[in-house]
């Protein structure tokens, strides 16, 4: 039953990188990115949006994220049919960060929420899993930290490792946009069993490597040859940082998700290193005449974090920024 006394909620979710070179489609790690969602009952629906990127982005009920909540409340058995949303992000669209699965998690977590939370943390990640297909970047975003996860079409097993303190992340995000869609079409569609080996040792190495805080394993752990080398050509420059980004400080460098965006793990005690290594990173990009830019992240330990009954005159107040998120 509805919980009369939830009137509005404000969710907020953070972005997610995945794959973490070898674990394709498994294993996933959330970033200090976010999306804001803000959600009420309403007698109209309609979407807000704060900041640039939503460009031909939905207002209305085709909104992805008023189809999520939808599907809350249907596996829930309520009915919510109009709702007022406020949207604001600093996840880049099409990057390789997870924009889509932090967006299905924040409205998902803010119906359920809505709704008095009816389902369980667990049920709403194979709800958005089956969505989005695969675990790493809805896990990621739901639960934080650094996910590992398995999903057999129906539901999905996982388990939440603490990310180790010091570790840094350096994204580098070409000014280009690269389609999950496009990104698949180029894999193959069977492999050797050498290089089926190659990525199943690497991705354990790299599990056990993460939740045993040995950063120095991560530079073999993270090579790939299921999914990288076939990308390489939809990223300019990114063979030439995936050979040599160790040799400038970085612990492991990998593709983000489908990409375009870059990522290399640091050790953030060594700042000397770190900045020599984004030199490095920018340095190419621009070999190649691309414009890229760089943020430096961190893991984010808390996943979907939501706040309840906001005070009318709040609504949508930190959406358009007239208040501290």
């Amino acid at each position: 039953m509805m919980n009369e006394n939830v009137g509005s909620v404000r969710v907020k979710v953070p972005a997610s990188t995945a794959n973490l070179g070898p674990g394709f489609d498994t294993l996933g790690m959330s970033l200090s990115l976010y999306i804001w969602i803000e959600m009420r009952k309403a007698e109209q629906t309609v979407v807000h949006f704060s900041g640039e990127g939503f460009e031909g982005i939905p207002a209305d009920k085709n909104n992805l994220i008023y189809k999520v909540a939808q599907l809350v409340f249907e596996e829930a058995g309520v009915e919510v049919p109009e709702l007022e949303i406020g949207m604001r992000s600093d996840i880049p669209l099409t990057r390789g960060l997870g924009s889509s699965a932090s967006a299905i998690i924040a409205g998902m977590t803010a119906a359920n929420t809505l709704i008095g939370s009816p389902l369980s943390n667990d049920r709403l990640f194979d709800m958005a899993t089956a969505l989005e297909r695969h675990p790493d970047n809805v896990g990621a975003s739901l639960f934080g930290g650094i996910i590992v996860a398995a999903w057999d079409g129906e539901h999905a097993d996982y388990i939440r490792i603490e990310p180790p303190q010091q570790l840094k992340v350096l994204t580098l995000i070409p000014d280009f946009e690269l389609a999950t869609s496009a990104a698949r079409a180029v894999l193959p569609k069977q492999l050797s069993i050498q290089d089926a080996v190659y990525n199943i040792s690497r991705s354990s190495l790299l599990t056990a490597a993460l939740s045993s805080g040995r950063l120095d394993l991560l530079a073999s752990a993270m090579k790939d040859r299921l999914h990288q080398p076939y990308r390489a050509a939809l990223v300019p420059g990114m063979e030439k940082i995936l050979e040599q980004a160790t040799s400038y400080g970085a612990l492991g460098v990998a593709l983000s998700g489908a990409g375009p965006t870059l990522l290399a793990f640091v050790d953030g005690s060594r700042q000397e290193e770190a900045h020599r290594l984004e030199s490095f990173m920018q340095s190419v990009m621009l070999e190649h005449d691309v414009q890229a830019r760089t943020l430096w992240l961190e893991p984010d330990l808390q996943g979907a974090l939501c706040e309840s009954d906001i005070h009318p005159d709040l609504f949508l107040a930190s959406i358009k920024g007239e208040i501290s998120s």
